[in-house]
C-alpha cells in the first residue's frame, strides 16, 4: 500500500519560494557591479523626458504643471515663449527627480485670445513644447464653478439619457422583432462607445511618457474591468436569479458602463472650458446631447418585455448619466494624465463586457427564434446612428 508523502513545513516551503528570488537579486547585482557585463553600456546622450500636464493662466502669469518622465533627474535650465526668453520660478526647484513634479510660474504679459508657443529646455539643451491655443483665465476652483460644471453634467448626461428611457412604455408594445433589434442597435451603440473610448484612451497614452507606460495602462483598464463585470455577472447567474432578474442586471450593467463612457465625455468638455477652449466646449455639450438621447434607448433594451420597478429605472438613468457631472469636475479643476487614461479604458472595459451580456442574451433568443438578419441589422444601424451623429456634430 503507497503511503502519502509527508506536507512540507512552512518554512522549507518559504524557503524554497525565497531561493529564486535571492538568486535572481544576486544575478542583478553581479550586472551591475561589472558594468553590464564589462560592456560599459551608457546611452551617446542623456535620454530626458518631461510631459506637461496643465497649464495655468492668471493675469500676467502662465503656470506650467509638469512632470519628469525621464530615467535620471531632469533641470530647468530656460523657457522660450514665442522665440523670447523669459524669467520663471520652479517650484520645489528647478531640478526634478525621476517621476518627480513642478509648478513652473512665469511672469508674462498674455492677452486674451491670443495664441502661445512655449518651449521648455533642460540643462542639456533639450526642448520639450506646449502650446495654449487660446489664452484665457483658467477657472479657479469655487461654488460658482462647481455649479456650472455640474449642470454641464447634467445637460450631457443625466437629461438626455432619462429622456430616451422615456421611449419605455411606447418600445415595450413592439413585438418580438422588434425587441431583437433593439437589443442588437443596443450592441451596435455599444460596441461604437467602446472603440471610441479605446482610441480616446490610447491617443492620450501617446502622450503618457515612457514610465507610465500608456499603453500598458489601458490594456491594464480594460481586461481587468471586462473580467470583474464578468465575473460579477456569473455570480448573479450562480444564486440562481430568474431571467427576469439577468436582464434587469444586465440593464444595469448597461448603466454602468455607460456612465462610465459618459465620465470620459465630462473629462473632455471640463478640459476644454478650462483651457479657454470654450466654442469647442458648447460644440462638444451639443453633440454630446444629441447622442446620448440614444444611449437612453439602449439601457432600457434588455427589460422592455419585463416589468421593473420605476425606481429601478430611475436609478439606471442616474447611473448612466450622473458620472459625467463628475468628469466635468475632474476635467475642468484638476489634471492627472494617467488617471484620465486609466478612467476612459476602465468605460471600454466595461462597455466591452457588457456587449458580451448582450451577446448571449441575443444568443438566448436567437436559438428560440432564429433572426440573423435583424441582428445584422441592428447592430450595423446602432453603430452608423454614432457615427452619423459624430460627423454632423464634432
Amino acid at each position: 500500500m503507497n503511503t502519502p508523502e509527508p506536507k512540507p513545513s512552512t518554512l522549507r516551503l518559504a524557503v524554497m519560494f525565497l531561493i529564486p528570488i535571492v538568486l535572481l537579486i544576486g544575478v542583478i547585482v553581479l550586472f551591475l557591479v561589472t558594468a553590464g557585463a564589462g560592456l560599459n553600456v551608457r546611452p551617446a546622450a542623456p535620454i530626458e523626458g518631461l510631459v506637461f500636464e496643465r497649464t495655468v493662466l492668471r493675469p500676467g502669469e502662465i503656470q506650467l504643471h509638469v512632470r519628469n518622465t525621464s530615467p535620471q533627474d531632469l533641470t530647468i535650465a530656460m523657457i522660450n515663449i514665442d522665440d523670447g526668453i523669459v524669467r520663471f520660478v520652479s517650484d520645489p526647484g528647478p531640478t526634478l527627480p525621476r517621476l518627480g513634479r513642478a509648478v513652473v510660474t512665469v511672469p508674462y504679459p498674455w492677452v486674451h485670445g491670443e495664441a502661445y508657443a512655449i518651449s521648455l529646455f533642460s540643462s542639456n539643451s533639450e526642448a520639450f513644447n506646449t502650446a495654449i491655443d487660446v489664452a484665457t483665465d483658467t477657472k479657479q476652483t469655487d461654488s460658482g464653478t462647481l455649479l456650472s460644471y455640474t449642470l454641464i453634467g447634467l445637460y450631457v448626461g443625466v437629461i438626455p439619457v432619462m429622456l430616451g428611457m422615456f421611449w419605455f412604455p411606447v418600445l415595450r408594445r413592439l413585438g418580438p422583432r422588434w425587441m431583437m433589434f433593439l437589443m442588437a442597435l443596443t450592441a451596435g451603440l455599444l460596441i461604437f462607445l467602446g472603440i471610441e473610448a479605446t482610441s480616446e484612451a490610447l491617443e492620450l497614452a501617446g502622450g503618457l511618457g515612457g514610465p507610465f507606460q500608456g499603453t500598458g495602462l489601458v490594456g491594464i483598464g480594460i481586461v481587468v474591468t471586462f473580467l470583474l463585470l464578468d465575473a460579477i455577472s456569473r455570480r448573479q447567474v450562480s444564486v440562481g436569479r430568474s431571467e427576469a432578474q439577468q436582464r434587469l442586471t444586465v440593464a444595469f450593467m448597461i448603466a454602468l458602463g455607460i456612465g462610465l463612457h459618459n465620465f470620459g465625455e465630462g473629462l473632455a468638455i471640463g478640459a476644454s472650458f478650462a483651457t479657454g477652449a470654450a466654442a469647442l466646449g458648447t460644440f462638444l455639450v451639443i453633440g454630446f446631447i444629441l447622442q446620448n438621447i440614444t444611449e437612453g434607448l439602449g439601457i432600457i433594451a434588455p427589460v422592455l418585455r419585463d416589468h421593473p420597478p420605476l425606481k429601478s429605472l430611475v436609478w439606471m438613468g442616474v447611473i448612466g448619466g450622473a458620472p459625467a457631472i463628475a468628469g466635468a469636475w475632474v476635467g475642468g479643476l484638476t489634471s492627472s494624465q494617467p488617471l484620465t487614461v486609466l478612467f476612459l479604458a476602465i468605460g471600454g472595459g466595461a462597455i466591452f463586457e457588457v456587449v458580451y451580456e448582450i451577446a448571449k442574451l441575443i444568443r438566448r433568443d436567437v436559438a428560440k427564434r432564429p433572426m440573423p438578419l435583424t441582428v445584422f441589422a441592428g447592430v450595423t444601424v446602432g453603430m452608423l446612428m454614432l457615427y452619423i451623429t459624430g460627423l454632423l456634430v464634432k
